[in-house]
């Protein structure tokens, strides 16, 4: 089974590897660069060298970006053009890194939706990116873009490329008023996936608790087993027959709240069965 963490880039990539290494995670996410600035991806030689050298001990895999905060690709101004360049800029260097693509907030509408400016925008970041490069849609469990899976697949369906895929976070499908609590609820949501965008798409998940109830609107993470989701809705997630081999990345606050940590990993692989 793939669990892993989102880690910290300080100290260099190839540091980010050693993090995840030692809390127990087989994957990993991590940002290309600041993720609340504008400081676009730039990679060098020696650095590429140490991070595949090195992963090649490791086998951590998949290894994901996730793109910067500040990204809103339904602007038609200066911070839709910025979030352009930094997503190519990431999105570029990724295949150097044997890393699939980044996972990516879409932004928010200001006034009144602008279908044409997104979509255009994203078609226009994957025509100058590498092929090989993934476009990973993340959900939103609050007001932003992506809170309604019939949302995102009307994104997927008129930018008509395969690179898209979905991240789906389940503290963002909770906030957002998505029930998978029990089996027969789990296998309804799955269902409801599937015939809106299709499983094929389905990349990974971010596995996180919340910090708010059922359909709040808000979605804070919290600590597996702290939050308003629960341990129970976890397992059926982990050993769905469906779900269980895909990508589980944690982006927990940390039982020490210094991030996410092998506490939390730990208590996911417990519940996951032989």
């Amino acid at each position: 089974m793939k669990l892993g963490a989102h880690q910290s880039i300080a100290g260099g990539y190839t540091q980010a590897l050693e993090r995840i290494k030692n809390i127990g995670g087989n994957c990993l996410q991590i940002f290309s660069s600041s993720p609340r600035g504008w400081s676009f991806t730039k990679l060098d030689e020696v650095q590429r060298s140490l991070f595949l050298e090195r992963n090649a001990e490791l086998k951590i895999d998949p290894i994901y970006f996730h793109a910067s905060y500040l990204v809103n690709l339904a602007d038609a101004e200066r911070i839709g053009n910025l979030s352009k360049l930094s997503l190519i800029a990431e999105l570029s260097i990724a295949p150097k890194l044997k890393i699939k693509g980044s996972i990516i907030h879409l932004g928010s509408f200001k006034d009144m939706p602008d279908m044409p400016t997104l979509v255009n925008n994203i078609i226009e970041v994957l025509k100058k990116t590498p092929e090989e490069s993934l476009f990973i849609i993340e959900n939103a469990g609050n007001n932003k873009i992506g809170k309604d899976l019939k949302e995102i697949a009307e994104i997927i369906n008129q930018v008509n490329n395969p690179r898209v895929r979905v991240c789906l976070d389940t503290c963002h499908l909770h906030a957002a008023g998505y029930d998978f609590t029990t089996s027969e609820k789990l296998d309804k949501f799955i269902i409801e996936f599937d015939k809106l965008i299709g499983l094929k798409k389905l990349e990974l998940f971010h596995i996180n608790d919340s910090k708010d109830p059922f359909n709040s609107g808000r979605d804070r993470h919290e600590n597996i087993g702290r939050g308003s989701i629960g341990l129970k809705t976890f397992k059926l997630l982990l050993n769905h027959p469906i779900t269980k081999h895909l990508p589980f990345i944690i982006e927990t606050p940390g039982f020490d709240d210094n991030g996410p940590d092998k506490q939390n990993l730990d208590i996911l692989k417990s519940l996951v069965s032989e």
